[in-house]
């Protein structure tokens, strides 16, 4: 059923039945997203969110993770949060460091945590996981939340829309008779657009677009060892498992290396167990990392992990740094604060 409605979503048009449940959601979000904005209080620190419309995978933890590198870049000192989606707890919110369990708090969050130092809590109430954090970590002077973009009980300054390049909006059609949270319209109430990849036209909005790509060169042994370029890999017979939005972009970036796949593709946080990555041989598995994250505990010779490496052109960063600038000086106006002097955006200059 599901590869059904993908091909429908993405390379037909809207089933016919499923017409009127799309302006049931409609209608429910918005009804929902009014009242959640009228209950959202301020929170002492600004906050970007990461997001996207559409289901499926957009890029979002990899540019989560690439700009709070920036923002420490730039002077901040950024803290996360996250839905923790797939966890199991049964408390909110949560402290997630390197060493949670990702069945308890979730796959993204824990693998962002591995990646970076920086305070990181979850939970399913945005709302509270920030405040969580900002309790403990009073040092924190902005937020960014992975994910989040219609949960508008978490009030926001700076809004981020991830879009995936390759597959677009499809037919642009709500849920269940398209991919869409929300309209193509939602873009033009955002500060900015990241269009991961190329192939798809973005609708025209109001909202600056940049176009980023995320790229994988290496593989590194889940248990441990040096790693290995994944060019080594050309001609070799090899498993590639793929428990992520869109698999099939893992895999085709793969065979760009010349690699022999035999593709696994899993549902988005499949809870991995050691008979899932049994394939009846001794040839490498190739995964990502949000799905290593959650087989290093039973981790074999076999099993390496895809680092992805997010890349953008000096002027997507320009316009990334510009809009986060633009948020800061809004922010210290509204409190009255002096408003502290930027360094001049230099446009040919490029970081990440």
């Amino acid at each position: 059923m599901r590869k059904w409605l993908e091909r429908r979503w993405y390379h037909g048009s809207a089933p016919l039945l499923l017409r009127p449940l799309s302006s049931i959601y409609g209608g429910v979000s918005r009804s929902r997203a009014e009242r959640d904005r009228l209950q959202a209080s301020q929170l002492p620190v600004p906050v970007i969110v990461v997001g996207n419309i559409s289901v499926g995978g957009t890029g979002k933890t990899p540019f989560v993770i690439w700009l709070v590198e920036r923002l420490r870049e730039w002077g901040m000192n950024p803290g996360v949060i996250s839905r923790g989606y797939g966890g199991r707890a049964k408390t909110w919110p949560q402290a997630v460091t390197a060493a949670s369990d990702p069945a308890l708090l979730g796959d993204e969050p824990v693998l962002i945590a591995a990646t970076l130092s920086c305070p990181l809590f979850a939970a399913p109430d945005r709302d509270a996981a920030a405040r969580a954090l900002l309790q403990q970590h009073p040092q924190v002077d902005v937020l960014v939340a992975d994910d989040g973009l219609q949960h508008y009980r978490l009030s926001r300054q700076l809004e981020i829309c991830m879009v995936d390049g390759r597959r677009g909006f499809g037919n642009c059609q709500l849920l269940p008779a398209g991919p869409l949270r929300e309209l193509p319209q939602r873009l033009d109430s955002v500060d900015l657009v990241v269009v991961n990849g190329g192939g798809s036209e973005v609708p025209e909005c109001r909202a600056p677009v940049i176009r980023v790509r995320v790229t994988v060169q290496t593989a590194m042994p889940l248990a441990g060892g040096p790693g290995r370029a994944l060019s080594e890999f050309a001609g070799m017979r090899v498993h590639a498992v793929a428990g992520i939005g869109d698999p099939s972009r893992f895999f085709s970036v793969l065979t760009r290396f010349g690699i022999e796949l035999v593709m696994h593709p899993f549902p988005d946080h499949h809870r991995f167990r050691p008979r899932d990555l049994e394939f009846g041989d001794t040839a490498p598995v190739l995964m990502t990392d949000k799905d290593a994250i959650k087989c290093a505990g039973y981790a074999d010779p076999r099993l390496w992990r895809v680092p992805a490496v997010l890349e953008l052109a000096p002027d997507a960063l320009w316009s990334v740094r510009k809009s986060v600038d633009v948020m800061r000086q809004r922010w210290d106006a509204r409190k009255g604060a002096p408003v502290p002097a930027q360094p001049a955006l230099d446009k040919s200059a490029e970081h990440g």
